[in-house]
């Protein structure tokens, strides 16, 4: 929550019961009319309880916003906690709570399932594309010096030597 908006509400509280504070006093002066100061004093308490009520009113919006806010950090936070593979043991628990009731399977878990074969199947996956780009460099390198050769079995002039026309 904004902890600016409770201290400019209590701020402007405070600065309510300063101005009755001193309409007060001046009902105690002869010279001002009681009731006016009284009416005066009415009119500041009714401001007063218009500028309450519309913070209050308006309370309940800064708070479901900053619910919202905490909420969705929450869960996002928890998001970025949770092991993807998390739901694979929330299924099986589920299953084997249903087969301890005796109803039948929603979802079928393949047996002698293992957590970290996407693990390994990446890992291979990897070094596959590791091995390509090192073959790939090899072959590349293997002809261009074919290229070469061949250029100058057709009379093409080698680095560096002389020009035959």
């Amino acid at each position: 929550m904004k902890l600016e908006l409770f201290q400019q509400i209590l701020e402007l509280n405070q600065s309510f019961d300063r101005l009755i504070v001193g309409l007060e006093r001046l009902e105690s002066v002869p010279f001002f009319q009681r009731d006016l100061i009284q009416h005066a004093r009415s009119d500041v308490e009714v401001a007063r309880v218009y500028a309450n009520r519309e913070f209050f009113d308006n309370f309940e919006a800064i708070v479901e916003n900053d619910a919202k806010w905490a909420y969705k950090f929450q869960r996002d936070f928890s998001q970025k906690l949770r092991d993807p593979d998390d739901i694979y043991l929330e299924v099986r628990g589920s299953e084997e709570r249903r087969k301890r009731k005796g109803l039948s399977p929603r979802v079928v878990i393949l047996p002698n399932w293992d957590m970290s074969d996407e693990d390994r199947y990446d890992q291979e996956q990897s070094s596959k594309r590791k091995n390509a780009v090192t073959k790939r460099h090899r072959t590349n390198r293997r002809s261009s010096k074919k290229a070469r050769a061949a250029l100058r079995g057709l009379g093409a002039p080698k680095k560096g030597g002389p020009v035959h026309e």
